[in-house]
């Protein structure tokens, strides 16, 4: 497989169901209202584009939060226009998906360690091997991750169902366990949970409610929401935030490969560990010349001026050579179905 790497990001989806509105105009005539939906990564980014591409073009799209799993169902059964997923469909996935699948990335983000624990007066920093500890049930005292915190019980709060930032976190400590933490969806963490719960709004309601908590969110979730993170230790073994600096150069060396997915992103030299990317899964063949349009008008946008909006929301961009052969493949590869 064809692989063409990223040479410099600068150039380069709430625990409630939320909505956000994008009506599509593909003339004065005749008004199509693409229906999207998906995980709460890109939310923030989904939400941004929303405004500026109706201020723009007059064009809007609408798109539901449901999580990357619920996404690709209700895109395979045709439920909704796109899916916005930080997941890469499974070759199962991809071939219940009839009417073919082209992935379009739209940015890189990062999945913060979130917390809660009062009385703490020292800057909460955990190690690889800690973190996998903590979230495989191995340590469950505040103090066995630092002697200085409160002597408190770690509460463990983790994302239900199929999650895209549980496969994220998961697929980390399975690198730097060697295999021991398997990477999952919908993870077996092998102990007792203190609590499971939809999407990221729910998981930082907890977090902010219990005293010990920990859980994990989507990096802007986590700001917009006043939350404490932590600094992980990455390959390098310094500790970091997730910060936008961080996060490009945790993707600076990522590779796409032709059909626009990654090679898998476990464990960065450099940077913040926990990133991903994220797109949006569109068809390929249409019945509605209309939908084709709109769905083409608005992957266009996102790949070209979109794009300068990411940096702001701490996302990285898309590198102009990938969005360009992403739009290239929006405009030759969609096509209309034969009745």
């Amino acid at each position: 497989m064809k692989t063409f790497r990223i040479g410099n990001w600068q150039r380069i989806l709430t625990a409630a169901v939320t909505t956000t509105t994008i009506t599509f105009t593909t003339n004065p005539a005749t008004a199509v209202l693409l229906r999207g939906a998906g995980d709460s990564f890109a939310e923030p980014l989904y939400q941004r584009y929303s405004r500026e591409y109706e201020q723009q073009t007059g064009e809007k799209f609408k798109y539901t939060i449901v999580g990357s799993g619920g996404g690709i169902r209700l895109f395979t059964n045709k439920s909704v226009d796109f899916a916005g997923t930080s997941l890469i469909p499974t070759p199962i996935e991809q071939n219940q998906i009839e009417d073919g699948l082209l992935m379009v990335p739209t940015g890189g983000s990062a999945l913060a360690i979130v917390y809660n624990l009062e009385n703490a007066t020292n800057e909460v920093k955990i190690s690889r091997d800690k973190l996998a500890k903590i979230f495989s049930g191995q340590i469950s005292n505040w103090q066995q991750v630092d002697p200085r915190f409160p002597s408190q019980k770690i509460q463990v709060v983790v994302c239900s169902g199929s999650c895209a930032s549980s496969f994220i976190l998961t697929k980390y400590l399975n690198k730097i366990t060697g295999g021991k933490i398997p990477a999952s969806r919908n993870p077996d963490w092998g102990f007792k949970v203190y609590n499971s719960l939809a999407e990221d709004g729910g998981i930082a309601g907890e977090v902010r409610r219990v005293n010990g908590a920990i859980g994990y969110v989507q990096r802007n979730f986590a700001v917009a929401n006043n939350l404490s993170i932590a600094s992980i230790e990455n390959q390098k073994g310094s500790y970091v935030r997730p910060t936008l600096e961080e996060t490009k150069k945790a993707l600076a060396k990522v590779k796409f490969n032709d059909d626009f997915t990654t090679e898998d992103i476990k464990d960065p030299e450099d940077g913040y560990p926990l990133v991903s990317l994220t797109w949006l899964l569109i068809n390929k063949k249409y019945l509605n010349p209309d939908t084709m349009k709109a769905t083409q008008n608005l992957l266009n946008w996102i790949l070209t001026k979109g794009q300068t909006f990411n940096e702001e929301l701490e996302y990285t961009r898309i590198p102009e050579d990938v969005a360009q052969k992403a739009s290239e493949a929006v405009n030759n590869e969609l096509r209309i179905r034969p009745y």
